[in-house]
């Protein structure tokens, strides 16, 4: 769990993408570690009412400023608010999404943080935690990922993501800027409190997928006109399923909690990079027969051709993140982040399942 501030680091910090997913979980933990955050966000795929919620009952505050990374505009007026340091989640991230429109990817998420970076430039801000991916290694040729895994991404939002890397250590030593990229892995679960959920439109997420299929069936649909999809079995895998390292959003955030106050604990640090990850991989066969026991519900599915950009196995080793961080996840086993989720989808069940 990430280390409680004191009343000397209570700060005002913005947190981009903060209405998302995981980024509203990241505003619960700052405004309960105290901070004052500004959340940046143009609501294209996050929720007005996430932001509320994670300020709710805390003794941080929260203020949503809608807008895009790439607006000067909205840039200049967050800025204003007074800025120390920046948590970076503002990205498009749907790896198929991504294959079939990179010049969409490569705008939003490299270009836009360009603008974002050279905004904190301009106003003194030096300090920031940009949220990576585990997608920037493409598919590597031995497991456990390190952090000295080749980085061949082979999709374009991997690629996007990677260039952000490069320019946060080029602008390391002229702009005198400090960051962390924290690369994870697939990130699962709800708030353990049931403050906040995931919640995407479209949804691609497995997790959530399989947690509809059993909300629909729950409410009396046929198990066997499942529109479950699992794509590919024909990898080189235990079941022929991918493989995927699931890691609980509330662990992500503290993650980002450590290395932030790190950050400040250690001014002219650079560039660093962290894998975050359990070093438990999952098939998504294995994850759908989890959630059955979870629900205690018949989930069924449809197999089709595997997608394009999807590397077969991905586990990481975070050995550097615990060591240099000091970050030990809580939540170690994926079954913990289903049941979170499954008492999020049973309280908040989007539309899909209940028709």
């Amino acid at each position: 769990m990430a280390r409680p501030t004191d009343d000397r680091t209570a700060r005002t910090l913005l947190v981009t993408g903060g209405a998302g997913y995981i980024g509203s979980h990241m505003v619960r933990q700052l405004t309960g570690a105290g901070h004052r955050v500004v959340v940046l966000d143009d609501l294209s795929r996050g929720n007005r009412d996430a932001v509320a919620a994670a300020a709710a009952d805390q003794p941080g505050t929260a203020e949503l400023i809608e807008g895009s990374i790439g607006d000067a505009g909205a840039l200049d007026r967050v800025f204003a608010c007074g800025i120390e340091a920046v948590v970076h989640f503002a990205a498009l991230a749907y790896v198929g999404e991504s294959v079939l429109e990179p010049a969409r990817y490569y705008r939003n998420n490299t270009v836009g943080t360009l603008a974002l970076l050279e905004a904190m430039h301009a106003h003194g801000v030096r300090r920031l935690v940009f949220s990576s991916t585990c997608a920037t290694y493409g598919v590597p040729a031995s497991l456990p990922i390190t952090e000295q895994t080749p980085q061949n991404p082979i999709n374009p939002y991997g690629a996007s993501k990677l260039m952000v890397e490069r320019m946060l250590a080029d602008l390391a030593l002229p702009h005198a800027l400090d960051s962390v990229a924290l690369r994870y892995f697939n990130a699962s679960g709800c708030a353990a409190d049931g403050s906040l959920g995931e919640r995407h439109d479209p949804e691609t997420h497995l997790l959530p997928l399989v947690l509809f299929e059993a909300l629909r069936v729950r409410a009396g649909g046929d198990p066997a006109a499942t529109t479950l999809r699992v794509f590919g079995d024909d990898l080189p895998t235990r079941d022929g399923t991918c493989v995927r390292d699931y890691v609980h959003v509330e662990d992500l955030c503290s993650a980002h909690l450590l290395a932030l106050n790190d950050l400040f604990d250690t001014s002219g640090s650079g560039s660093r990079r962290y894998n975050l990850g359990t070093r438990n991989g999952d098939t998504v066969l294995e994850i759908i027969e989890t959630c059955r026991r979870v629900t205690g519900i018949d989930i069924r599915h449809h197999m089709d051709a595997r997608r394009a950009g999807d590397p077969p196995e991905l586990v990481a080793d975070a050995t550097r993140a615990r060591d240099e961080l000091g970050w030990t996840p809580r939540y170690p086993d994926v079954e913990a982040g289903i049941r979170h989720a499954w008492d999020w989808y049973r309280a908040h069940p989007p539309t899909s399942a209940r028709d």
